[in-house]
Order: C-alpha cells, then sequence, then structure tokens
C-alpha cells in the first residue's frame, strides 16, 4: 500500500508520538469506562464525544493519552493556565487525570479530506 505524502508524514508524525509519549493502548477497558463516566464534567465544552462544543475549547478525541495527562498536570499545578481548566483541574486526582485522558484517547476519529 502506497501512502500519498501527507499522510505518509501523518502516519510518521503519529509513529514519532506514540514512541515519545508511550502507546496509547496501555488504557484499561476499566480506565476508559471510569473516564467515561468522569468526563459529564468535561462534556459542555469538551463533549462526550471529545469533539468541542465552544469555540475557544479544544477537540480532546483522539489525542495521545500522555499529552493529555501532561496537559491537564500542567493545569493542576498551574504551570499552565486556562480561565477555566485552571479551577477545573484543581480537584482532578492523578488517577482522574489518567481515566480521563485514557476515554478521551481511546476515541477513534476519521479525517476526511475535502472534496476538490
Amino acid at each position: 500500500m502506497r501512502l500519498r505524502p501527507l499522510a505518509a508524514a501523518a502516519s510518521f508524525a503519529a509513529a514519532v508520538l506514540a514512541v515519545h509519549f508511550g502507546a496509547a493502548g496501555d488504557a484499561s477497558a476499566q480506565d476508559i469506562a471510569a473516564g467515561r463516566r468522569k468526563a459529564v464534567a468535561c462534556q459542555t465544552c469538551h463533549g462526550m464525544d471529545g469533539i468541542a462544543k465552544l469555540p475557544d475549547a479544544p477537540h480532546l478525541a483522539g489525542q495521545p493519552a500522555p499529552y493529555l495527562v501532561r496537559a491537564l498536570r500542567a493545569y493542576r499545578s498551574g504551570e499552565r493556565r486556562n480561565e477555566v481548566m485552571s479551577v477545573a483541574a484543581k480537584t482532578l486526582s492523578d488517577e482522574d487525570i489518567r481515566d480521563l485522558s485514557a476515554y478521551y484517547s481511546a476515541i477513534q476519529i476519521e479525517v476526511k479530506a475535502t472534496p476538490q
């Protein structure tokens, strides 16, 4: 199978991220289920499907779990600042962060090219 240059670059980038951040397959089904229950508090901005509902909120679906873990920990510690997330992350335990990250990273998204 031959990939187009953009698809090949995306595949390469995904492989590099997986090696750098760790494999996404580390999450157990229990972590994902717990994350789904906890994500109810996140749904107003990020949606239960991980697709942002507000223009200033990022999409979380399919993001690498290690990236989400680092981002949430940075919000919790104050290293990263956002008016809403700095407050929301303060009460999250390490387990909450792992569960939410497992859930949102497990959501599979499909990207399609815009028809020409």
